[in-house]
This record gives C-alpha cells, sequence and structure tokens, in this order.
C-alpha cells in the first residue's frame, strides 16, 4: 500500500490504523504498482485540526474527515493523532465494512491512556472519552480502565530502586505454528543446552553482581522461554542452583517459571521446582480440543493436559497460571466456549486469555501465506465470553497488551483472582520498572529519573543461541554507564 501524507502526521501510526483493517499489508517506499493509496492531509485552524483521508483498495474508494478541538489537557500531536486516526479509522470502516474494537488505539497498552485519563477524570466520564473521542467499543472501554485501576495496584508499590530479572530458555520439544518466540526443537540445536547453559550461567552471575553494586532490590524472577522444562531434570537442578546462589529466593515477592508444554512436566521436575522456592508456574494447553492442537503443532493432547495439570495441584505450586488461545484456525466459539468452561472448573490462579496473531517468523505464515486472509471472526465473540465468564467467577483482569496482524484487532488480557496478580507480567510491561535479562533473545531494560527526566535504555541480547554462544559484548559496561 502507498501512503501519501501531507501535515505532521505520524506515518508508523497511519500504517498500524492501516493494518487494523488490511491485515498483513506492507508499506514499501517505492512500489510501483500499489494494491492500494491512503491519502492524508491535515489542515490547522484557530480551534483545532481536521483530517482528511481517501482511501483506495482493489478498486474500491472511501473519503472521509474528522475534525478535532484543541483541549488543554492535550498537546498539540495528540489532538493531531486523534484527527487523522479517526479519519482513517472511518474510512477503513467505510470501505471494508468492519468495526475495529479497539477504534483508534494502536498501541502495545491501551490501558496507559486509561491510566492517563483515571488520574483526572471520573470511571464514567473516562468511559465515555475512550468510546467518543478514541472510537472505542463500550466493552472495551470497560476493560481497559479495569485493567489500569488494577495494574495501578503494583505500579504503585515498586519504585525506581526495585528491579526484575528475565531468564531466556529458547528451547521447546517442537515448534508450534503460530510461535514467533526465538525457540528451537531439533537435535542440532538441543546438543547446543550444555554449552548454552554455561554460558547462561555466567550471565546470571554477572546480572546479579550488578543489581547488587547498583543498591536495586530484586523483587521478581521469570524463567521463560521457550519451554524451560524442556531442559532435563540435571539441567533444571544445575539453572535452579545458580540462581538460588545469586539471589536471596525468600525476600522476592514473585519466582515464575513458565513451565508451558505439559508434555515436558513430570513429577520430578516439579518436584526440584517446589524446592527451590518456585511460587509461581504456567501450565499451558492453549486449546482442549485435540484436533486444533494436533493442527497448530502442540505436541501434546488434552489428557496430558489434564495428567500434569493433576501433577501440579498434587506438588502444591502456590499460584497457577493457564494460558488459552482464542481464534485460532481450525478452532470455532463453541470449542472455545468449552475450552473456558473447563478450565474454570480446574480454578487456576490465573488465567492468560490470548488472541490468535500472525508474526512475520511464524512458521504458519511460511507454510499459507494466505493465513492473513484468515478472519477469526469468532474470535470475538470467544473473548467477550471469557471475559464474562471469568469476571463471574472471582477473576479480575490485571494486565494487558496488543499486538498486530491479531484477528478483529482483539487483545491479550491476563485474569486472577485476587491476590494473586503476576507482578512481573505487569512491570515488565512498564516503562517505569528496570528488568535485567539473561539469554539469548531477551531484552534488558533500563529505567532511571522517574520523577525529574525519565530515561529509558534497552540493551537486546542476541536472537540465536548460537549466536549468544559468540556474543563478546560487554553489555555490564553499558549497564553501569548508564546508571552512573
Amino acid at each position: 500500500m502507498r501512503l501519501i501524507l501531507e501535515g505532521k502526521i505520524n506515518k508508523l501510526y497511519v500504517q498500524s490504523l492501516c493494518m487494523v483493517f488490511f491485515r498483513g499489508e506492507k508499506f514499501p517506499e517505492n512500489e510501483q504498482n500499489p494494491m492500494g493509496t491512503i491519502y492524508v492531509k491535515t489542515t490547522e485552524s484557530q480551534n483545532g485540526i481536521n483530517a482528511i483521508c481517501e482511501l483506495t483498495y482493489k478498486d474500491k474508494n472511501a473519503s472521509t474527515s474528522a475534525f478535532v478541538e484543541f483541549e488543554p489537557c492535550d498537546s498539540y500531536e495528540r489532538t493531531c493523532k486523534c484527527a487523522v486516526g479517526k479519519a482513517v479509522y472511518l474510512a477503513g470502516k467505510e470501505l471494508t465494512g468492519r468495526e475495529a474494537p479497539w477504534g483508534i488505539l494502536t498501541g502495545i497498552r491501551p490501558s496507559k491512556v486509561a491510566d492517563e485519563l483515571l488520574s483526572r477524570l471520573s470511571y464514567e466520564n473516562a468511559h465515555k472519552v475512550l468510546v467518543e473521542k478514541y472510537l472505542l467499543a463500550p466493552n472495551k472501554a470497560s476493560l481497559t480502565l479495569d485493567v489500569a485501576k488494577n495494574e495501578a495496584e503494583i505500579f504503585n508499590k515498586y519504585g525506581e530502586d526495585t528491579c526484575s530479572l528475565y531468564i531466556s530458555i529458547p528451547f521447546c520439544p517442537t515448534r508450534c505454528e503460530y510461535c514467533s518466540f526465538i525457540s528451537y526443537a531439533t537435535k542440532k540445536l538441543f546438543d547446543l543446552i550444555p554449552s548454552y547453559l554455561t554460558r547462561l550461567y555466567e550471565d546470571i552471575r554477572e546480572k546479579c553482581k550488578i543489581i547488587k553494586e547498583l543498591g536495586l532490590k530484586l523483587v521478581t524472577v521469570y524463567v521463560g522461554g521457550g519451554t524451560p522444562t524442556t531442559l532435563n531434570e540435571e539441567q533444571l537442578t544445575s539453572l535452579l542452583t545458580v540462581i538460588s546462589d545469586c539471589v536471596d529466593i525468600d525476600s522476592l515477592d514473585e519466582f515464575t517459571i513458565e513451565c508451558g508444554r505439559p508434555d515436558t512436566i513430570t513429577q520430578k521436575k516439579l518436584e526440584i521446582i517446589k524446592s527451590f522456592g518456585v511460587k509461581r508456574i504456567s501450565v499451558n494447553p492453549q486449546t482442549l480440543n485435540d484436533n486444533v492442537l494436533l493442527s497448530i503443532g502442540r505436541r501434546h493432547t488434552v489428557k496430558d493436559f489434564y495428567d500434569a495439570y493433576k501433577l501440579v495441584q498434587n506438588i502444591g505450586i502456590d499460584i497457577v497460571n493457564t494460558d488459552l488461545i482464542a481464534g485460532l484456525d481450525g478452532d470455532n466459539f463453541e470449542s472455545f466456549k468449552s475450552t473456558v468452561d473447563n478450565i474454570i472448573k480446574l480454578n487456576p490462579n490465573n488465567v492468560t486469555v490470548h488472541s490468535f496473531s500472525i508474526k512475520k517468523s511464524a512458521r504458519i505464515l511460511q507454510n499459507d501465506s494466505s493465513i492473513y486472509e484468515y478472519s477469526g471472526d469468532f474470535a470475538v465473540s470467544s473473548v467477550d465470553y471469557a471475559y464474562n465468564e471469568l469476571v463471574s467467577n472471582g477473576y479480575v483482569p490485571y494486565y494487558m497488551y496488543r499486538q498486530k496482524n491479531t484477528v478483529s484487532d482483539l487483545e491479550n488480557v491476563g485474569y486472577a483472582k485476587k491476590g494473586t496478580f503476576g507482578i512481573y507480567n505487569v512491570l515488565m510491561m512498564s516503562d517505569n520498572h528496570t528488568v535485567f535479562s539473561s539469554g539469548a533473545g531477551a531484552t534488558t531494560k533500563l529505567v532511571k529519573n522517574l520523577s525529574i527526566n525519565k530515561e529509558i535504555l534497552r540493551i537486546f541480547s542476541p536472537k540465536y543461541p548460537y549466536e549468544y554462544l559468540q556474543d563478546k559484548q560487554d553489555s555490564c559496561k553499558a549497564i553501569l554507564n548508564f546508571f552512573n
């Protein structure tokens, strides 16, 4: 698609809005025969900003305009963005006949906007602004306001002197068709695990040493991937031993291991995990439909999930999360409804409901380039059903994020029973909390000067395990330079 912009317009914002209506669309600079063209122009008056949008796609046309008044509480950039957003949204809606539940909000964390509104408005007035100004569906406005309130409980508890540690184990027994994580499931790469762990242990020790030197309080540790329980019992023991040698486990507010795949969970591994003081784990079925599990590349069955979950219950881990995915290809509303109903019967502390999203590196896209045309319309009713049933059964939405190219422009939401919020999940999404990371594909996020002039620095680890093993960068020096 070709973009033609006139005025102070954020190009990436326009592209993101276009992708709500045209999933998988690309925007090359010099495309000769584009499938579509979008022209956007802004003009400023004394009272506000007017935006016009002319959209052409596959011989269809739409022309719209939107005017947004200047308000004391909004910057010029936000006023311009709202005007452009409304014009582009209305054009996309007119041309495709679709409505996007999140209106003109495209960011990864819509609750940031909700939190800002709640700082100066009542819940009811903030809801009205989200619906009328940002064009959110009423139920999404309620959701993001509720998430913002629950996130604040955690944000307000942790100051600039606290931090978290993420540890990456980028290996899985098989790779799911939809997966975009840097996870691997071949013998050649499994052979790297011993060397990878040796390098990882050095990394963990270095990061924990820096945390102590900086005088920061480590509040959460999260071991993710991939699937950490892909490690065998000996490897899992050695990893947890290194962590416990470097970290005062008893002082942590949360210690999580992403067990994830039921086919990697054994009684012995759970005993090891429990003995090292892990308080929170995930056991993720994604769906309780064997046919869908097979189609998405999961090696386990529904029975395997129930067997693993029973082991977890018997071992007595404090907090258990289960991940579900709405809108999977091959699934339908009745199947997803059955999954939600049966998960609720198990009564896990946390349930995370993801929406199916197509990522560039996902195998499903390589095998089926038409996947972007998959509508997954039942995902809307599936996500709404999950929200209603989970809330009515005592769960509250406590964190949320959005991704590009998600079916029906939907979201990912973490639900939890009161008192069992996944602390790391909230803190890692915040721009106010430092997260150190160790391992391939992980990102260290450094934050300082929150009350004066906030600064953020992100340091990216090499993407692949073999690159990580060869990495010679001195991230420790960069970290100390940032803080000192």
